[in-house]
């Protein structure tokens, strides 16, 4: 009877998650759609943009967009993967899916690592975080598959949840950048910055990841009895 109730207001407890999670989806795509609207017009004239962040995306736009795309159809993906309405409902699709995404996840967690590392604009802070969450991602990947070829799908969902969230973090990170932008916009009377500072930038992909790490950790343990 308690596992019921359990399941029954499972639903009503997703909904607020699950707006949460499209609102972080829908900022990783207008980035996206930003990157694209510079780096496009600009690799395609061979020309460097005037901006210096988005220099690093022009000059290296095969090792940025390896991690960005299929980083994006992961993204995606990933929310009807993690619902148990839709596996049920179409489990073929659900396993399909499945060997496209992993591979899509792994394929943008490795050049997380490719093009984050030599080109991180936080410098030695995000360089760091892009390692260690960099690393943990691909390792939750890695465990995951380990375990659903072993037939052991409660193991195999909970890995691909902490996978998940700490995919899904990049939109925080953009949240985060925005909050000191303002806070850097107040303390000089109203002059946004040209580009993100970049120690600022660093600081952000430490504290979106660590909050995403210890929320996905915490959704796991509240959640035990309802399959991830």
């Amino acid at each position: 009877m308690v596992q019921t109730a359990q399941r029954d207001s499972a639903p009503r407890s997703m909904r607020p998650v699950a707006v949460a999670i499209g609102l972080l989806i829908l900022i990783v795509l207008a980035f996206v759609a930003r990157r694209l609207s510079v780096d496009v017009p600009n690799v395609s004239a061979g020309t460097t943009p005037d901006d210096p962040f988005s220099v690093r995306y022009v000059e290296h736009p095969w090792r940025a967009y390896l991690h960005i795309a299929p980083g994006v159809v992961y993204l995606l993906g990933a929310p009807f993967q993690l619902s148990r309405r839709f596996r049920t409902r179409h489990y073929t699709i659900h396993r399909r899916m499945g060997r496209v995404l992993l591979s899509c996840a792994l394929l943008s967690g490795t050049f997380a690592l490719v093009f984050g590392i030599p080109f991180a604009w936080g410098g030695g802070l995000e360089a760091s975080a892009t390692v260690v969450f960099g690393a943990w991602f691909v390792a939750c990947l890695v465990l995951a598959f380990r375990a659903i070829r072993g037939d052991n799908v409660p193991q195999h969902r909970r890995w691909m949840i902490r996978a998940f969230a700490v995919g899904v973090g990049i939109g925080t990170i953009r949240i985060w950048v925005g909050i000191f932008e303002g806070i850097e916009q107040t303390r000089s009377g109203g002059t946004t910055p040209a580009t993100p500072d970049h120690t600022m930038f660093g600081v952000a992909f430490w504290l979106a990841f660590t909050m995403h790490v210890l929320i996905g950790e915490w959704w796991l343990r509240r959640t035990p009895a309802l399959d991830g």
